[in-house]
């Protein structure tokens, strides 16, 4: 499927909007002075290093857009850059399916953002590219993330055993995913509306004591900056 153009999503205070080249020196300020908050769930290369480039990022997740198979986003309150949402992975025909990836500055945390911009971009790939599935993969440990997949009702659908690589390490994933006829008044609507299916996120017993597990084992020091992570 050929790309179109991306659009701009808004709700209350919120502005989802299409990442632009020129967002770079933003992007970068706001990694940097989050860089406490979000190393924890940084995407790291296994072979070593990685060298802070948010200008050649944003050019690949263009790049991507422009071949149809990604939705790169920033998130901004009042015109400044809080944060970043990025649906990626996007396949149509049989598969009709994407993943989606976030992050906010710690200032703004809290605040519901990042659930409404999940619903948001999450109603546009259903209602707009007639997708079927999205799916979100958090760390175990990562108890904000779980929080947005609860509120909006992802259902957890399995354990992915050292699934990416984050923060210097091959990281267990909890998987989580949502179909469109789940939601036929859309993702953000159910929410407001307070009919989201109590449980439907929560791993099992079984899942949760294995990725404890996997927690103390050892693991390296970071490998550095990358794409930010679930």
């Amino acid at each position: 499927m050929a790309s179109a153009a991306l659009p701009t999503l808004r709700d209350g205070e919120l502005t989802l909007r299409p990442i632009r080249v020129r967002d770079a020196r933003a992007l970068e300020r706001a990694l940097i002075e989050n860089r406490a908050w979000l190393r924890r769930w940084e995407a790291t290369y296994p072979g070593g290093g990685v060298v802070i480039d948010a200008k050649g990022s944003i050019r690949n997740l263009l790049a991507h857009a422009r071949s149809g198979h990604g939705l790169p986003f920033v998130l901004e309150v009042d015109g400044t850059l809080v944060g970043q949402l990025n649906v990626s992975s996007i396949a149509y025909g049989s598969l009709s399916s994407a993943t989606i990836g976030y992050w906010v500055s710690q200032s703004v945390a809290g605040r519901g953002l990042t659930p409404t911009a999940v619903a948001l971009a999450t109603d546009y790939c259903f209602g707009a590219l007639r997708l079927h599935r999205m799916e979100i993969c958090i760390r175990p440990e990562n108890a904000p993330s779980l929080r947005v997949v609860e509120k909006l009702g992802f259902r957890y659908e399995g354990l992915r055993r050292r699934y990416i690589h984050i923060d210097g390490d091959w990281r267990d994933h909890f998987a989580f995913g949502l179909l469109q006829e789940e939601v036929p008044r859309g993702v953000l609507r159910r929410w407001r509306d307070g009919q989201v299916p109590a449980g439907v996120a929560e791993p099992p017993a079984v899942d949760r004591a294995a990725a404890a597990h996997a927690l103390v084992l050892p693991s390296r020091p970071s490998a550095g900056w990358g794409a930010i992570g679930g």
